[in-house]
């Protein structure tokens, strides 16, 4: 099983069947010097920092034992699916829709990256412009590239509006993916695009822990901690051809998933009992 099909912390009823030898294992099996990657950042001298590395952490014995690596791939779609789920805990009905994205590492994420932000970046984006205000047929439409080091997703989440269903927004949506790869995005468009992410990268990057996340996930992730010097310039060069290139890329054609989560009310076999009470 690939372990992106659940969440890192796990679910209640695998905690609860946790056995305290099987939690030890794991500390000891992962919880190692060398799978470990320590960042520090904020007002000191490089000489006090290895003296407090060798304090605190200076005592932990490496393990002779090799680190067991995730092998397991996401294999590509081979078909379309459609999940349909009914809940008497849903205040309003959902839809999501999914198609597999390359991994973070890929050099189309931050076309991807801007791309989310010109479908679904506030109030002026594209699906809002669209789906909620215009044709109301959403309260809420986002679009998001969730990257992995392995294969991600790009994923659409839309809140239905009262009276709608989930084709309604279905049709709605494929008619704004169909425009944008079909006629691409505008130089405006991409540039008002950059100075909200650029600006949201920034300010992150202005505190101590924004800064440590942003070099964390360089040296684990890529490999190289100095690619936080690197990459907002490469988000600054994306041009309106990269968009439409890399959005026909992994929309056009590809399988999708579709989620259907709705109130149970909206579940005929429930509305078949009404109908015989009634």
């Amino acid at each position: 099983m690939h372990p992106y099909k659940r969440p890192g912390i796990g679910n209640i009823a695998e905690l609860d069947a946790a056995k305290l030898a099987e939690v030890q294992a794991f500390h000891s099996t992962f919880y190692r010097p060398d799978n470990a990657t320590l960042v520090v950042v904020g007002d000191f001298q490089p000489d006090e920092l290895h003296g407090w590395v060798e304090k605190y952490f200076g005592a932990i014995k490496k393990s002779e034992e090799k680190i067991p690596r995730v092998t397991t791939k996401e294999p590509p779609r081979k078909e379309e699916k459609r999940i349909v789920e009914y809940s008497p805990r849903v205040p309003l009905p959902g839809v999501a829709i999914t198609w597999l994205a390359p991994s973070i590492r890929s050099d189309d994420t931050p076309a991807l990256e801007l791309a989310g932000e010109i479908l679904s970046g506030g109030e002026s984006s594209r699906l809002y412009q669209s789906l909620v205000y215009e044709q109301q047929v959403a309260q809420q439409a986002s679009f998001g590239a969730d990257l992995k080091q392995d294969l991600g997703l790009l994923t659409v989440t839309m809140i239905l509006a009262s009276g709608k269903t989930p084709a309604d927004v279905e049709q709605a949506l494929q008619a704004q993916l169909d425009k944008i790869l079909r006629d691409g995005v505008s130089p405006e468009e991409l540039e008002k695009a950059k100075a909200r992410f650029l600006t949201g990268q920034l300010i992150q990057r202005e505190t101590n822990n924004g800064k440590a996340s942003e070099l964390g996930e360089a040296a684990v992730v890529y490999g190289d901690p100095n690619r936080v010097n690197t990459d907002l310039a490469k988000l600054q060069a994306i041009t309106p051809a990269q968009i439409k290139e890399v959005l026909n890329r992994y929309l056009a054609g590809k399988k999708k998933v579709v989620i259907e989560y709705l109130p149970e009310a909206m579940n005929p076999a429930a509305q078949k009992k009404e109908e015989k009470k009634s």
